[in-house]
């Protein structure tokens, strides 16, 4: 784990039951590496009073009870920063793998992607060099966010760079492969969203009766492979 990573963390309150390593500003590979090491860390030698830890993109959430700490030795979260820090200090785990190697299948443009003509027009691309750009190469999976089971990966080509839509829809589909920020995601069920939808996959990818439930793990390499519509109806799973 690069020490400049750790060297960069700080520890910030938030509220009064919980602190937030914060590991860098941008979500990356390298960050979401040490996100995932720090949380190992922190799971193996988890301190008096914690009750969860919560990575995400490029920080760590450590949530604690306040009732544990000693009254005589200043606030709460003042105890627990101490002890992060000496926690920080250490060797990190080494994370034992990169992820697997995932092959996602998706349908892109028309009723499926229906913002790939418009993404692919802001970023001066064709439809078909936007779909090869985006099922080119691994994206590594960040973090599970919004949803049970919704990834977010990168980092994308930055030829492929486009923020937010303007304008969110109420609904995006269930499945709908989307990007915004050098991130790629999948809308695991249908609910509002103002990212820029480009495909959409007929995988589930959170089933509460599987163990664990989500199909996809944190730190796996994504590879989006192009599909046709038959072939997205042949593949389309049940959403329990």
């Amino acid at each position: 784990m690069p020490a400049a990573v750790l060297c960069d963390a700080r520890i910030e309150p938030v509220g009064d039951r919980c602190l937030l390593i914060r590991l860098g500003e941008q979500a990356g590979v390298e960050i979401s590496r040490a996100v995932h090491a720090v949380t190992a860390l922190l799971i193996a030698n988890k301190p008096l009073g914690v009750i969860d830890v919560v990575p995400a993109f490029t920080t760590v959430a450590v949530h604690f009870q306040p009732a544990a700490f000693s009254k005589g030795a200043g606030l709460p979260s003042t105890q627990l920063t101490r002890h992060l820090e000496a926690l920080l200090s250490q060797d990190l785990p080494v994370l034992s793998t990169e992820g697997r190697a995932i092959e996602i299948p998706a349908c892109y443009g028309g009723e499926f992607g229906p913002d790939l003509e418009d993404v692919a027009r802001h970023c001066g691309l064709s439809v078909d060099e936007t779909i090869a750009l985006h099922c080119g190469a691994p994206l590594t999976l960040y973090a599970f966010f919004f949803s049970p089971g919704n990834p977010f990966a990168g980092p994308l080509d930055p030829r492929l760079q486009i923020g937010r839509r303007s304008s969110p829809r109420t609904r995006v589909e269930a499945g709908s492969v989307a990007i915004a920020n050098g991130i790629s995601s999948i809308y695991q069920d249908a609910s509002p969203g103002g990212w820029n939808v480009i495909a959409r996959t007929p995988w589930n990818l959170f089933d509460v009766r599987q163990d664990p439930p989500t199909r996809l793990r944190l730190g796996d390499r994504l590879t989006f492979r192009p599909i046709s519509p038959d072939e997205f109806r042949d593949l389309l799973e049940p959403r329990p």
